[in-house]
């Protein structure tokens, strides 16, 4: 059992922790709250580019190289993190998908390129040397679509110029305030389901110029919405990862100045046990 001094000393420390991770907790959750918005306010307008894409490739034997397959000779990760941790295991969870994948094809560093957003994927892999190809920190808790132009821009370059044959998306997939699910997502070739389940309401349109003109233009656009929405949703699970530890954490830390509070009323118990005896034993000596 410490001193009166230390564990008063304990106690007061706690409290002002305990304060500062209820106010994160608020913080987290007002983000949390408009990047939660933010996303929905985007799915309209992902819908509409895919019953656009829909209508128009199905109806044609389109040759994009964004709908076609070919041999993956490289692949390229595009990876999403977050600037700081406070977190739980979000980053942990996600980078640690990203090596197994990697590990688990066999893949040496040239056979694979890496984007990474936030500063502590970009420190994760430098620290364990890998080669990150293009890194993006400071990304903004409410990204814009100019935010990340420079990776999307970045990642359609390295697919269209043959400099990887596939992208795949790495990302914290949002379920819940208390659940998100590392996911690994197929952006390049564009994956079935993004080009053939939309609802097709424009599937009786008649399109000018023509279709393949007109996919030129709108495939990269849809592959930069892609990216988009997934840093979004990425955003809203950071989000949600940080209020819930900071909730715990401010759980833990009111525990922690109850069992303090009780061992000081002990200590102070036993000092003031202490020093009556001490009193009455020198007046016993004195009779």
């Amino acid at each position: 059992m410490g001193s009166l001094k230390d564990i008063d000393s304990r106690i007061k420390s706690t409290k002002k922790m305990n304060q500062i991770t209820k106010a994160m907790n608020m913080v987290a959750s007002s983000k949390l709250n408009r990047a939660q918005r933010n996303t929905n306010q985007f799915k309209p307008y992902m819908e509409k580019m895919q019953n656009a894409i829909t209508a128009v490739a199905g109806q044609t034997t389109s040759n994009h190289p964004m709908l076609k397959k070919r041999p993956v000779k490289k692949r390229g990760y595009l990876v999403i993190s977050s600037d700081r941790g406070l977190a739980g295991a979000y980053n942990a969870n996600i980078l640690k998908k990203v090596v197994q994948d990697i590990e688990a094809r066999g893949e040496s560093q040239s056979d694979y390129k890496l984007l990474v957003l936030g500063k502590v994927g970009i420190d994760f892999f430098k620290n364990r040397d890998y080669e990150v190809d293009f890194a993006l920190p400071d990304v903004p808790d409410q990204p814009s679509y100019k935010d990340i132009s420079s990776v999307t821009k970045k990642a359609i370059d390295l697919y269209s110029n043959g400099d990887i044959d596939e992208l795949e998306i790495y990302y914290n997939k949002f379920v819940n305030v208390l659940e998100n699910t590392p996911t690994a997502r197929r952006v390049l070739p564009l994956a079935e389901e993004d080009t053939s389940s939309g609802h097709g309401q424009m599937s009786s349109y008649e399109f000018e110029p023509d279709k393949e003109s007109i996919l030129n233009i709108i495939l990269p656009q849809y592959v930069e919405s892609l990216i988009y929405g997934s840093i979004l949703n990425a955003k809203a699970s950071e989000h949600a990862s940080r209020m819930t530890a900071m909730k715990n954490a401010s759980d833990n830390a009111s525990d922690l100045i109850d069992d303090l509070s009780l061992e000081y009323n002990r200590a102070r118990q036993a000092a003031i046990t202490q020093q009556i005896t001490e009193i009455v034993g020198g007046a016993t000596a004195l009779e």
